[in-house]
């Protein structure tokens, strides 16, 4: 059983990759100098984080980050980001875990 999940697995991600193994170099530097370089804003990935008085996780918490809030980050210091909640107007440290930057692909 375990033998022929494994090489199922195995029949699915040679099929992914064949389309990639099988492009042209020149056709596939073309695709990815044509893709016009986004930066996404920065979203939190959960119902909410606490936002804490400095960058640590023992820290005093100061507000609560939803996931519908717009923020900024001014900063990081390690996998800690310094934000402004727009919503409330409060500033604080939240963790880099739950609050990063969603990933943009180009597909030609």
């Amino acid at each position: 059983m375990r033998a022929s999940r494994i090489a199922m697995s195995a029949a699915v991600l040679g099929a992914l990759a064949l389309p990639i193994v099988s492009a042209p170099a020149a056709s596939a530097a073309t695709a990815i100098a044509s893709c016009p370089a986004t930066t996404l804003p920065y979203t939190v990935h959960t119902k909410a984080v606490t936002i804490r008085a400095k960058a640590t996780a023992k820290s005093t918490a100061v507000g609560v980050l939803y996931r519908g809030h717009k923020f900024t980050v001014h900063k990081s210091s390690g996998n800690w980001r310094y934000i402004t909640d727009k919503t409330t107007g409060i500033t604080g440290w939240v963790s880099g875990t739950y609050v990063y930057r969603d990933v943009a692909m180009c597909l030609d």
